[in-house]
């Protein structure tokens, strides 16, 4: 082939390359108000301070305990190790699940034989709503994203079902270490690489396949179980990774209360459900490719529903779920609307909607950030908070935080008074899925005497009485208030002990 002849493909090519090596900075310019806050979502704050306690030896469960597995938290701690110890560090983590879930998307779109700007809008929409509901943190939806998405990718992908279900069990086994909500997308991979198995009755080999993709898919939790029988405190694992979780999920939500937090959720997402809806008619009356990807993406959504509403309890992060099924629906359906309305101009019309769609999610996020003022990277009430301990604090002092945000630990060079440093496990309406007496803790801790105590007034009732009372005796026989800090929901008290004369 001559010279000008390979540069015609290649010259056709660069655009698609170029989008492509942009969506790294544009999910950094997207999520540039996540560098901004110490806190988002109080998981993450609980997930960086796990991660910092590990690296000083202070393993998750046993250390500083929570009711989810430890890949959250290690996935910290390896960014970390990577970058230091810093609130953006976490926030670039969740930066790069982002693009990765982003580029994962392109690449299930092209395997499901969708048009090219398909797979781009998907990622880009996914981006953009991406910073709702929680998302710009680095939870656990954010993280475990990437690996779902891929793992489905590769379900739909041509070649060996061998190497494929190896790589598609390692990447649902280490999702479901951040969080076993993903055995429903972990099944449905499995069940779309197993259909033609199926279809041509290889009940051997299906039911081979089937063992070694549940050991895969089961095999890092049991490792880390087996880790921790082997520190003698596998009771601890147990509880914290299979109990609790179990318990959390049979204490479900009202019907009233997840209708509205259904519908705050969907409003939310209104742009990618409206052009979700435009994928439908594809269900029936479309060109092959375009049905194929419609139907997937449907049947992928429900499933993911089944992943939201298993836990019962309907909080906003729990929909970031929906979001790559979402994404792909939408990013067909806009294709569809775009080609019977504007036909040659499709792409352009398509990236003037998925830019709309991107602006007013951003200005939806900037809203509330602008109307505190235009001071938005100043110092806020956990780091101005911990700036005064960090000034007073000696070593070997402790700090606690009954019913505030976990990230002031993080943000102190304190010693951590408990194992339970996350306030509804220890003083709130979840304190029963710890496993101990959560009341004797309290005393325990406040009998100790911590330099410090930070006490969130409008939080003050969300506290178990007996813990209220506690924590109100100790205040006014031991503590002066140091400092106040006003915030949008009321008022944050620092108080400090009283020494003795």
């Amino acid at each position: 082939m001559s010279a000008p002849a390979a540069q015609g493909p290649m010259r056709r090519r660069l655009p698609w390359l170029l989008c492509l090596a942009l969506l790294p900075v544009l999910v950094l310019a997207l999520r540039w108000a996540s560098f901004l806050p110490s806190v988002i979502d109080w998981d993450e704050s609980l997930y960086l301070l796990q991660a910092r306690e590990w690296l000083r030896g202070n393993w998750p469960l046993s250390g500083v305990w929570d009711m989810h597995p430890v890949g959250a938290p290690g996935m910290i701690a390896l960014t970390f190790l990577l970058l230091g110890e810093s609130l953006e560090a976490v926030r670039l983590l969740g930066a790069l699940c982002v693009t990765l879930t982003g580029y994962a998307l392109v690449l299930l779109a092209a395997r499901l034989g969708a048009p090219r700007v398909v797979g781009l809008a998907a990622a880009v929409l996914y981006a953009a709503h991406s910073i709702l509901l929680g998302g710009l943190a680095s939870n656990t939806e954010i993280l475990f994203a990437p690996m779902v998405v891929a793992a489905l990718g590769l379900a739909v992908s041509p070649g060996g079902a061998w190497p494929r279900l190896l790589a598609m069990g390692g990447l649902i086994g280490l999702a479901m270490l951040v969080k076993p909500v993903v055995a429903p997308e972990g099944c449905l991979a499995f069940a779309l690489l197993a259909w033609p198995v199926l279809r041509a009755g290889e009940w051997r080999r299906l039911g081979a396949m089937a063992l070694a993709y549940a050991a895969l898919c089961a095999g890092p939790t049991l490792l880390f179980g087996m880790v921790y029988a082997l520190r003698g405190e596998f009771g601890i694992w147990y509880v914290s990774t299979i109990a609790a979780p179990l318990e959390y999920a049979a204490g479900r939500m009202s019907a009233g209360q997840s209708l509205w937090r259904i519908t705050l959720s969907a409003l939310a997402l209104r742009w990618v459900l409206v052009l979700a809806l435009a994928s439908l008619p594809a269900l029936w009356r479309a060109e092959a490719a375009a049905r194929r990807v419609a139907r997937f993406g449907w049947l992928w959504l429900l499933v993911a529903l089944l992943a939201v509403a298993g836990p019962g309890h309907f909080f906003a992060h729990y929909f970031l779920i929906l979001l790559p099924p979402l994404s792909l629906l939408a990013g067909l359906g806009l294709f569809l609307a775009a080609r019977a309305l504007a036909g040659a101009r499709l792409r352009a019309a398509m990236a003037v909607v998925v830019a709309l769609a991107a602006a007013d999610v951003v200005a939806g996020d900037l809203l509330p950030r602008l109307s505190r003022g235009f001071a938005m990277g100043s110092p806020d009430t956990p780091r101005r908070m911990a700036a005064l301990m960090n000034e007073e604090l000696r070593e070997g002092d402790t700090i606690f935080v009954p019913n505030y945000q976990p990230v002031v630990y993080f943000l102190t060079e304190a010693r951590l008074p408990t194992r339970f440093p996350f306030p509804v496990h220890l003083t709130g309406s979840f304190a029963s899925l710890a496993g101990v007496d959560t009341d004797a803790e309290v005393k325990r801790i406040l009998d100790g005497r911590p330099r410090f105590v930070v006490l969130d007034r409008s939080e003050w009732f969300a506290m178990r009485a007996s813990a209220m009372a506690m924590l109100s005796e100790a205040l006014e026989e031991g503590y002066e208030l140091a400092a106040s800090f006003v915030e949008e929901r009321g008022t944050v008290e620092l108080w400090r002990r009283v020494e003795a004369e």
